[in-house]
């Protein structure tokens, strides 16, 4: 087996990790950066999830690094594809059109920004790149990690990593078992959290749902696929709480749980400009087809797209029939398998069944654009993780700190060690347990430093959902910007650490190194508070 050293090795190639590996190479270490699938990005790429935000984050409530992100994500548009000049005028350009989000983008384009950002390390020799390589074990020695041991995924090739710190940003928190690490999974019991929505027990295997998503487009013709393995099965299958078949239009609204009837209309001749991607005033989930769309055919030149192109990420595709942690390879493998079938059943429905406006069935119409996520088989890269192990941390944070209906307007919790800001609802998918949604309004909030120390750790740090969060406060925290604040941060203290000759638990715990630590933080762009906005 090679081995290979940098000041600070990064396990996973998600969105936090490649935050992380900016933040570290940016402050002038060398870095090592490992991940799962072809593609880095994690979320907003392999997992072909257009970005999850809140309604301020074109001013405020993310890091100036993701602000740069989105920036040169429509810039790469103007650039390189034959806008109209509607849309290249545009602002706030969304290329989709998309209402869960002011960033509906093809996912290859985030995919070359970040390559691009990247490469001038690689050709500098301070960044090393594997990739498609997944964790298998790792040594410690006292409370620290020494190294990581990673098998390719097609050759089984072994190598091993090792750095000053470690960074786990891999989706499911793969390090914490392989190193010890203390962590906690699923849902904690309201004794020991105090959250309103805990249940008396705590439910371990009680996990959220995960995903497999696609994209689809709509043209001429009889694109119908073979009928899926076990489609039957599927289109039996109907959840109590969900007010009809699981593959169909009717589900419950994730924040009153009243069954609704979504509508699918491919193509609509509506125009993109007047779409408000804003939450707060419309979930825009009403349509599906304009939900999570990706490119609307209007924003481009006349013929220079056949079809809008759509991303499929509805309730329908949500695997729920088991937990994906802490199972074996069998397991895992079957699972992921499952949760293949029941997205290719939903496409395969969507084709067949599915009843249109006109009275009609089906539309035969609709492809599947593996093009687009990358892969042959169609589906997207790799699945979309809404929950991971969670390390035992320094300060967890619970729902208490930030729902809106216990704190009002007096805001989410202000901590004394605050790295960054966020936003967004504490949004759960059905679980594992059986579970409906749990969907709670809450307050702009911040990320303590806490949250990104394991207890019983000194040089394993969390990139991404690993925090100290609980099942519940996972929900909120999970999301594209908020994922990248924590990596990036995580970085830079790493690198901040190496620099001064500190521990990151020291600098928590030191007010003096803290700030310190905070106005570095602040200097790089990274906003530590919400504005208060006042006279001055």
């Amino acid at each position: 087996m090679k081995d290979y050293f940098a000041d600070i090795a990064i396990i996973g190639g998600g969105l936090g990790g490649v935050a992380a590996a900016l933040g570290a190479l940016r402050s002038g270490r060398s870095v090592i950066l490992t991940e799962e699938f072809d593609w880095i990005g994690g979320q907003m790429t392999s997992q072909a999830v257009p970005s999850d935000e809140h309604s301020w984050i074109e001013q405020m409530g993310g890091t100036r690094t993701f602000r740069q992100l989105r920036t040169a994500i429509r810039q790469f548009y103007r650039d390189h594809y034959p806008l109209n000049e509607a849309a290249r005028n545009w602002s706030d350009l969304n290329p989709g059109a998309g209402w869960v989000s002011r960033m509906c983008v093809e996912p290859r384009v985030p995919l070359a920004i970040m390559e691009a950002w990247l490469a001038p390390y690689i050709g500098m020799g301070r960044l090393q790149l594997f990739k498609p390589y997944r964790p298998i074990e790792a040594q410690t020695d006292g409370d620290s990690v020494r190294s990581v041991t990673l098998r390719h995924v097609q050759t089984g090739e072994k190598i091993v990593v090792s750095g000053k710190y470690v960074i786990d940003a891999t989706e499911l928190g793969d390090l914490l078992p392989l190193t010890g690490t203390d962590y906690v999974k699923g849902f904690e019991s309201q004794a020991e959290t105090g959250e309103p929505s805990a249940p008396s027990e705590a439910q371990p295997e009680n996990q959220q749902a995960v995903s497999i998503c696609f994209a689809v487009d709509h043209v001429d013709g009889n694109h119908v696929i073979d009928k899926p393995k076990n489609y039957d099965e599927w289109r039996a299958v109907q959840p109590d709480f969900w007010g009809g078949p699981l593959i169909g239009f009717k589900a419950p609204h994730p924040r009153t749980l009243e069954i609704v009837e979504r509508s699918f209309t491919p193509n609509p001749d509506d125009n993109p400009l007047d779409v408000d991607a804003d939450q707060r005033r419309n979930a825009g989930d009403a349509n599906l087809w304009t939900f999570r769309r990706i490119a609307a055919r209007r924003n481009f030149t006349p013929g220079a797209y056949a079809s809008d192109i759509c991303l499929v990420n509805w309730p329908m595709i949500d695997y729920f029939e088991a937990p994906i942690i802490d199972c074996t390879e069998d397991e895992y493998a079957h699972r992921l398998s499952r949760a293949a079938e029941l997205s290719y059943s939903v496409f395969y429905w969507l084709q067949t069944e599915a009843p249109r406006v006109d009275g009609g069935q089906g539309f035969p119409g609709l492809r599947l654009r593996g093009d687009v996520t990358g892969t042959e088989h169609g589906l997207a890269m790799a699945p979309y993780i809404r929950e991971s192990r969670r390390i035992r941390a320094v300060t967890t944070i619970t729902e208490q700190d930030l729902s809106y209906a216990v704190r009002g307007d007096a805001g989410a919790v202000n901590y004394r060690d605050s790295v960054g800001t966020g936003m967004y609802r504490i949004d759960l998918h059905p679980s594992t347990g059986g579970d409906n949604y749990i969907d709670v309004p809450s307050c702009p909030f911040e990320i303590p430093l806490g949250a990104l120390l394991p207890r019983n750790r000194s040089n394993l740090l969390p990139a991404g959902k690993t925090i100290g969060t609980t099942h519940i406060t996972n929900g909120c925290y999970r999301l594209h910007p908020v994922e990248w604040n924590i990596g990036e941060v995580v970085g830079r203290l790493a690198a901040w650490c190496l620099d001064n000759e500190l521990t990151p638990h020291a600098v928590q715990a030191d007010d003096r190194r803290l700030e310190d630590f905070q106005t570095h933080l602040h200097h790089h762009g990274v906003e530590i508070r919400w504005p208060d906005i006042r006279a001055y």
